[in-house]
């Protein structure tokens, strides 16, 4: 039972799994259509669909009349086929090619977007530069002016030779003046490196928050490595697996369809043969055998005994048509359970029956086990009425 349920539910799943893929790949293939030819989308999906069911339907119609089918109406709806299947190809081509360019924009908008935070990050990083080339200059300046102060000394010898050191209030004034210009200088450009700095700072954390917050880069990231991996362009890999998975979708379907026919045909041929046999089974054997006159046919008649003058006088009487039966053959003498000469109903129904349990046990209904003991267990006697 187990098995001939199996036998059953395999082109069941067969079918559905053909019915899945060419499903899928219609659809694909009708939304690429009518993407390639915008112009007319609606006339381009109606005119795909019917193209997608003929395509199938002959499929299955080359299949199953491949040997009355003339060789020319073969031939075309063969071609018709492989074109159809092509066509079917650059539809899905189309819808997945769209898909990728659609996402491939997206990642080159974001992509723009990093470039043009990036450009202003570098400008802000050019002018710091600048300015701490002359932050560092004005704290030489500074410290030199400061030292200027502390050794703003002169030395000289009076009339009584005594040496003299003193400073000079003019050049003292004009260090202090040179030192407050610096200074003020040097608070200008920290507060002007301070402020570039925080927007360095925002820059970075922009380019990081529109990185983070894409999903378009987790979307691409695959294929971002395998060009990183290869050295190829994305756009040279994408088409490579564009055409591997064009090359095998709709083949596939077709494919299947054609594996379903064959399946439920061999479930079809199993069935006939059971039925065949079955009926060969039931049906009962044709004995020959000649009945003389007066007597009915499967009808027990006694026979005399003794081999005397009764026995001649019938024989006598009904010549070599007496009450004898034709021979039988070697298979029919082993149905002849009471060795009798002849197949009574009883043995003939017995026969079919045994018959009818070696069917099961080929067709897997029953184990060997059970169909033995089935046999061993038939009566060989007829029941007393």
């Amino acid at each position: 039972m187990l098995k001939n349920l199996q036998k059953i539910l395999f082109p069941l799943i067969i079918t559905f799994s053909a019915i899945a893929v060419s499903a899928s790949a219609a659809f694909y293939s009708i939304s690429g259509l009518s993407k390639l030819f915008a112009g007319a989308a609606f006339a381009v999906i109606i005119m795909a669909a019917s193209l997608e069911i003929a395509k199938l339907v002959i499929a299955s119609l080359l299949y199953q009349y491949r040997k009355t089918l003339p060789k020319f109406l073969k031939y075309y709806l063969s071609i018709a086929c492989v074109v159809l299947i092509l066509i079917t190809s650059m539809g899905i081509y189309g819808f997945l090619s769209a898909a990728y360019q659609e996402t491939s924009a997206k990642a080159g908008n974001i992509d723009a977007q990093v470039t043009l935070i990036e450009v202003k990050r570098d400008n802000i990083k050019e002018q710091l530069f600048v300015y701490n080339e002359e932050k560092s200059s004005i704290n030489e300046a500074v410290t030199s002016l400061r030292n200027g102060l502390s050794n703003n000394k002169i030395q000289y010898t009076d009339t009584s030779g005594n040496v003299v050191t003193t400073t000079s209030s003019s050049t003292r004034r004009a260090l202090e003046k040179q030192l407050d210009q610096a200074i003020n200088r040097q608070t200008t450009i920290n507060n002007k490196v301070d402020i570039l700095n925080e927007k360095l700072f925002n820059y970075e954390t922009e380019i990081v928050e529109v990185k983070t917050n894409d999903n378009i880069s987790g979307e691409l990231g695959p294929l971002k490595y395998l060009s990183g991996l290869t050295g190829f362009p994305m756009d040279r890999i994408i088409n490579w697996l564009l055409l591997t998975i064009i090359f095998v979708f709709d083949p596939l379907a077709i494919a299947l369809v054609i594996a379903a026919n064959f399946a439920f045909d061999q479930v079809k041929s199993k069935k006939t043969n059971f039925i065949s046999q079955a009926i060969k089974v039931i049906q009962p054997k044709k004995v020959k055998m000649s009945v003389p006159e007066g007597m009915e046919f499967n009808k027990s008649y006694p026979i005399p005994q003794d081999d005397g003058e009764e026995r001649m006088n019938i024989i006598g009487q009904n010549g070599n048509d007496g009450l004898h039966y034709d021979e039988l053959t070697d298979a029919e003498k082993k149905l002849d359970l009471n060795k009798d000469g002849i197949l009574d109903q009883f043995e003939l129904d017995r026969d079919a029956k045994i018959e009818s349990l070696k069917l099961m046990k080929v067709n897997g209904d029953r184990d060997s086990q059970w169909v033995e003991n089935e046999i061993a267990n038939l009566p060989t006697k007829p029941p007393l009425t």
